[in-house]
């Protein structure tokens, strides 16, 4: 039996003979394994056990003496089962009986651990690392089924690191074995070719191997010092410089052979190296000579020393970390093997097999996510749904009877939505359009088709002034023609009046009101309805899944149409949106005059004014945005640049145009208020509107014709271009005018790519390259697309997730053959985070 076994039996007699006290060693048993596991570790002990030990023991002060005694004896089974321990007929360690608890003192056993020779069970609930309620950002990829238990040991039980050290792991979000595996580096130093000395050339990063000549200490001003070394490799030699490290003078020495990795500096006309990374030569580079990760750090863990963790860590436990996906989709999908990911995703052999293991691990959450949004899809459509036909002479009829004809997109669109109507399942569509592409013309053609079948359907809007706006079209389109009667289409906003709401519930409730437009008062008010078959949700990112899940509780399975006027990405559309089909308006009614959009210098800035001036005398409006509500939020104004628009609104009645209307719209304002400015402006009543982008996107002003966006800058191109179209919705030629806060970001990218093109789904994706999901979702959904590696622009691979997740489910909806059942576990444990109905 090997000697730590030996002294580990005897730690656990003595604890016996002493009543199982916890004073077998001095501060307690768990304290005294901390020198016990370099011993266990160097006699080659398992490391599967040894972790174990440390996570059985951690708990055992706070045990009574009974729970003490069953966990040694627990413990030493397990021991002896591992390492052949009982031989010659001796058995367990000597055990007292300790004398049964009062009830009052009693506390229920802590779960033992399996049996020897099992995979461990999870002991979480004795090491202290339970999960935290709610979604943390980049959290712990969940454990597939069968991986071992000691994943889910915190840090403290590996050699070096201690209480201290573990809270800085934890600042980290790197809590457990498991998590270190995937804290992923956040770059690559490449020092995998060695470079002769003689060929270094000044700014290159480089890794060179060669001899140490010399070595010196010495101070500089304060208590610094410089450690210098010369080095030499046969074709020349190096000068070697650390800062304020004067320990690297015991770490190396005169005729050291030492690789070092750094960036070629020059100092006094000669090349050198500061501060490289270094290793000797005879010893596994780790630091040097190979693609070296670089780790997100915290205050006071240092890189060399969180590096030569994870490479304990990665080496023993990726190749053990089972493999969720089965082989043949590994195989199908061409990525590697989970475990070779893991490996090369932290210490790479070669750059082609990082990018194989990141392209894997990407993979697989993309394939995740796609799961499950895709399992949402098959339980929604799993249920029945009234069916709603729209016969071919009644829909001619209805087309036929609008003030304009129908795109090709839009009849399209019309048709994807009247075919989900008539399919017996509830429709669970998202129209995507670019403004003015004519998204309400065919919702309402849709309401018309559940209206004169008897039934009732809801449009809901984020604000009341596009709520009036949708109610004012839809009667236009439908009160007296599509078989609407007057009083059959209502509109409920917050400022209804008290009795008129009331009508309003009445005629909901008995079903004398077919159709009904409002806000979220839709949800919050005591409504019943008499029969609701299909709901429209306009701007549906303004909503959050339990607003939507309100109404449609209001209706038995009703259809459910999103619409949104921001042009999202197909990559996006199928992360975000994937649990919903989709129909893209991608063409605008013919005649509609391009936005003529020009940039201007701020100097240029009276060019902008005159234009508003000629434009407003011709009878038009404009609207004058700003990034900022007051000016002490502008943290990149130039020489007082003022970009804020309570500052600016006071100096434009002033000083530019003093003879104008002007009112301002900002965020901060009370809703009440904010309606009334933005209604005034709809009326006429106001000829300016001074806003930040507080102004809805969907608000219909035809009159409007230039749009001046100051400090433009500050924009992101999806917020540009939704700017940009509140204005042009007129016959006339409108306008919209970039200035950037200072001269040199006129050379902004994202303001060039709004001058070349009017295209939103192209400005789409070019946002989405530049600046990320952020800029087309809204903060209900934000988690939702939390990934470690999986990249958003990435459509080629997002696309492969789609394709294989598709043909999972369809293979196996349940993912129930026993070949799929890890993937299912972990598939379960992505849903429970809160990840299932992400729109």
């Amino acid at each position: 039996m090997k000697a730590s076994i030996l002294k580990l039996k005897k730690f656990f007699r003595l604890e016996a003979e002493r009543k199982y006290d916890n004073r077998s060693v001095f501060g307690g048993l768990y304290k005294g394994l901390q020198s016990w596991v370099a011993e266990a570790r160097a006699e080659g002990l398992g490391e599967d056990l040894i972790l174990v030990i440390g996570a059985r023991l951690r708990g055992y002060e706070g045990q009574t003496p009974v729970e003490r005694q069953k966990t040694l004896l627990e413990l030493w089974r397990r021991i002896e089962g591992e390492t052949g321990g009982a031989q010659n007929g001796k058995t367990s360690p000597p055990q007292r009986q300790a004398a049964k608890p009062s009830p009052a003192t009693s506390r229920p056993a802590r779960p033992a651990v399996e049996a020897a020779g099992k995979t461990p069970v999870k002991v979480a609930a004795t090491i202290g690392t339970e999960p935290k309620p709610g979604r943390q950002k980049a959290a712990p990829r969940p454990r597939a089924e069968g991986s071992p238990a000691a994943l889910d040991a915190p840090t403290t039980v590996l050699y070096g690191v201690g209480t201290v050290n573990a809270k800085r792991l934890e600042n980290l979000g790197v809590h457990t074995l498991g998590d270190m595996l995937y804290h992923f580096p956040r770059r690559y130093e490449d020092y995998s070719q060695l470079t002769a000395i003689s060929s270094l050339l000044y700014g290159r990063p480089v890794t060179i191997a060669g001899t140490i000549r010399s070595i010196s200490n010495r101070p500089v001003k304060g208590k610094r010092t410089i450690t210098e070394i010369i080095v030499e490799d046969g074709s020349g030699a190096l000068r070697v410089t650390w800062f304020n490290q004067p320990w690297m003078a015991r770490n190396l020495h005169v005729d050291n052979e030492v690789v070092l990795a750094g960036q070629v500096e020059q100092f006094q006309g000669r090349l050198t190296l500061n501060n490289p990374e270094w290793d000797l030569l005879d010893k596994e580079q780790l630091h040097t000579n190979r693609i070296v990760p670089v780790y997100p750090l915290a205050a006071h863990l240092g890189q060399r020393w969180l590096r030569g963790l994870m490479k304990r860590v990665v080496t023993y436990w990726a190749p053990r970390v089972p493999d969720p996906l089965p082989p043949p989709l590994v195989s199908s999908a061409q990525v590697v093997p989970l475990a070779e990911a893991l490996l090369h995703a932290h210490f790479p052999e070669s750059m082609e097999k990082l990018r194989a293991a990141r392209q894997r691990l990407a993979f697989e959450e993309l394939l995740l996510m796609q799961l499950a949004v895709l399992t949402q899809k098959q339980l929604w459509q799993g249920k029945a749904a009234r069916r709603f036909d729209a016969p071919e002479p009644w829909l001619a009829e209805q087309i036929a009877r609008l003030p304009f004809a129908l795109t090709g997109a839009q009849q399209t669109a019309l048709a994807d939505v009247l075919q989900d109507m008539d399919s017996g399942k509830p429709m669970n569509r998202l129209l995507e359009g670019d403004v003015g592409s004519g998204k309400t013309v065919v919702a309402a053609l849709c309401m018309a088709a559940v209206a004169q079948h008897g039934a009732q359907a809801a449009m809901m809007a984020p604000t009341s002034i596009l709520a009036e706006q949708h109610y004012a079209t839809l009667s236009k389109l439908l009160v007296g023609k599509a078989g609407l009667q007057a009083g059959e289409l209502r509109l409920i906003v917050g400022s209804t009046p008290e009795a008129e709401k009331e009508e309003i519930r009445r005629g909901l409730h008995q079903g004398s009101i077919k159709a009904v437009v409002g806000t979220h008062t839709l949800i919050e008010d005591p409504i019943l309805f008499a029969e609701l078959e299909m709901i429209v949700i306009d701007e549906q990112h303004r909503f959050g899944v339990g607003q939507r899940a309100a109404l449609r509780g209001k209706g038995t399975n009703p259809h459910l149409l999103v619409m949104t006027a921001t042009p999202i990405p197909r990559s996006l559309a199928l992360t975000l949106y994937g649990d919903l089909d989709l129909s893209v308006i991608d063409e605008m009614p013919p005649g509609r005059r391009d936005v003529n959009t020009q940039l201007l210098l701020p100097r240029e800035r009276q060019r902008a004014y005159q234009l508003i001036r000629n434009e407003v005398e011709g009878g038009h409006q404009a609207f004058i945005i700003y990034p900022f509500i007051e000016s002490e939020e502008d943290g990149d104004g130039e020489n007082g640049q003022r970009t804020a628009a309570v500052e600016e609104e006071k100096r434009l009645k002033k000083e530019v145009f003093p003879d104008l209307k002007l009112r301002l719209l900002h965020g901060r304002m009370p809703a009440e208020d904010k309606e009334r400015a933005m209604a005034a402006f709809r009326d006429g009543k106001a000829q300016v509107l001074v806003s930040t982008t507080v102004i809805e996107v969907g608000v219909d002003i035809p009159n409007a014709s230039v749009m001046l966006i100051e400090g433009a800058n500050h924009f992101g191109l999806a917020q540009l271009h939704q700017l940009r179209g509140r204005v042009g919705r007129g016959a006339d030629q409108s306008y919209c005018i970039l200035i950037p806060d200072r001269d040199q970001a006129a050379e902004n990218e994202r303001l060039q790519a709004l001058l070349e093109t009017n295209d939103g789904f192209m400005l789409a994706e070019k946002d989405l390259q530049q600046r990320g999901p952020g800029q087309f979702i809204g903060r209900q959904q934000s988690g939702f697309l939390d990934f470690r590696l999986a990249s958003l622009s990435d459509g080629r691979l997002i696309d492969k997730a789609r394709r294989h997740a598709e043909e999972l489910l369809a293979a196996d909806p349940a993912l129930s053959k026993p070949e799929h059942q890890p993937l299912a576990a972990v598939l379960k444990i992505y849903l429970s985070d809160g990840k299932g109905d992400p729109s």
